[in-house]
């Protein structure tokens, strides 16, 4: 059972890095995109774009509500990599540790 949970959670750490790495390539590509260097005309950059744009938007968008208009920059993936990584270092390991705890002592006893 603890090694369901250690695969468990390395799943869970995994797809949080993945929406990390999605962010910061949504970021580059729509700076690259307002300074002319990729043309979204392109279908492949039209396709990673909207890709990207799927993924980021949804989890940006309440950062964005709570912060202030700032003349065109945008904070909101600051706040979101806060989060995540709040979220990976505290609440991630402390939620596994409870499961640990339940199915019979730490993730090292294994039963």
């Amino acid at each position: 059972m603890h090694a369901l949970l250690n695969f468990a959670e390395y799943i869970v750490q995994g797809l949080l890095d993945l929406i990390l790495w999605a962010v910061i390539a949504y970021a580059i590509l729509s700076w690259l995109v307002a300074f002319n260097v990729v043309n979204l005309r392109n279908n492949f950059v039209w396709q990673v774009s909207r890709f990207l744009e799927a993924v980021s938007r949804p989890l940006l968008r309440p950062f964005q509500r709570l912060l202030p208009n700032l003349g065109g920059m945008d904070f909101s993936p600051i706040l979101l990599f806060l989060v995540i990584g709040g979220v990976q270092r505290f609440l991630i390991p402390a939620f596994f540790g409870f499961l640990h705890g339940l199915v019979g002592g730490g993730p090292g006893n294994v039963i």
